[in-house]
């Protein structure tokens, strides 16, 4: 099993200042650096405390500046926000300058805060998002970029730097509903599974990429893909739960209210299902893995046969969190 990071910049209540926030991330980074971790994944995110990094790639050069060994990962460049050839620029160079330590995942978001201010239709998102992946992965497998679709249309571009990794860094994009599953499946694009959904529905739909991945004769053997879930590590069984249970409440407070999931219903359908039933215990029942070390390791070694984990994308829900399965949980895996 491998190990990835998804790096959130959170700022609960903003009680620190967001120096402090940034440094304790970074350190972080640093001992992820050097214990064994394939990579950090950065969450990108726009005009909210949820997560205070607009600019996956600006964070992405400054972690490869002080680190050695660790994959650099965006999760996720948010494609339907970006010019394709802007986007496809940025990754390259940080591609370049990290030394070809880039692991580029790809999403379309699905916050209309977001989409709003950067006068992008939701509508369009999905289109745009899926059309502006073809063209950054075009553009580094060509050395000029002709292309006609229904959003861009370029002739002759030649777009500077190239990816350092041949014929370009590995590329993930984020599938949570059928039809994104679906669509990644035909394009033959590896995805990457989302930290909401219970293991139960990772389970059925990786199952049902691997079927469609077969179905459009795109093979699946050396395919990585990363699951992220939230994560919480404490030496009791009750605090590991207050713990997960805090880190949920702030989760459906600050990113699943109804501002945010307003514009995408079956979003929210699926994240929080019965309306009357709490959606904080939902991540404790079936989203989160939580518990002491020793437990942590078991609920690990169980999903990776339920729903055939070989690539936890950990998130964790407190430093502690992050200490604790650094130190006792990670080495009874590498």
């Amino acid at each position: 099993m491998k190990f990835g990071v998804l790096q959130f910049f959170s700022w609960p209540g903003r009680r620190n200042s967001l120096d402090v926030v940034y440094q304790r991330a970074l350190e972080r980074i640093d001992v992820m650096d050097r214990t064994g971790y394939d990579a950090v994944w950065l969450a990108e995110h726009h005009f909210t405390d949820y997560s205070v990094c607009p600019s996956v790639h600006m964070m992405g050069m400054h972690v490869a500046g002080r680190t050695q060994n660790l994959r650099i990962g965006t999760a996720v460049s948010l494609a339907a926000l970006y010019h394709p050839l802007r986007l496809a620029e940025e990754v390259a160079l940080l591609d370049v300058l990290s030394g070809g330590r880039v692991n580029w995942g790809a999403g379309r978001g699905f916050d209309p805060v977001e989409f709003k201010a950067f006068g992008i239709s939701l509508d369009e998102s999905a289109e745009r998002f899926r059309e502006a992946v073809g063209i950054v992965v075009a553009a580094w497998q060509n050395e000029r970029l002709n292309w006609q679709g229904k959003h861009w249309s370029f002739e002759d571009v030649e777009v500077l730097p190239k990816p350092r990794q041949d014929p370009h860094p590995p590329v993930w994009v984020a599938a949570s509903s059928l039809p994104a599953i679906d669509w990644a499946a035909e394009a033959g694009y590896s995805i990457m599974m989302d930290p909401h959904s219970t293991h139960g529905d990772i389970a059925e739909k990786h199952a049902h990429y691997c079927q469609a991945l077969e179905h459009h004769g795109h093979g699946k053997a050396t395919r990585e893909i990363p699951m992220a879930r939230f994560i919480a590590v404490a030496e009791s069984e009750s605090k590991a739960e207050e713990i997960a249970r805090s880190g949920a409440a702030w989760t459906v407070g600050s990113y699943f209210n109804p501002a945010k999931v307003a514009g995408f219903p079956k979003k929210a359908d699926r994240l929080l299902v019965d309306p009357k039933a709490d959606p904080v215990q939902r991540y404790l029942d079936g989203v989160a893995i939580y518990g002491t070390p020793e437990k942590v390791v078991d609920q690990l070694q169980a999903l990776g046969e339920e729903m055939a984990l070989s690539y936890l994308l950990c998130a964790p829900l407190s430093h502690g969190s992050f200490e604790l399965f650094t130190e006792r949980v990670l080495p009874k895996f590498l």
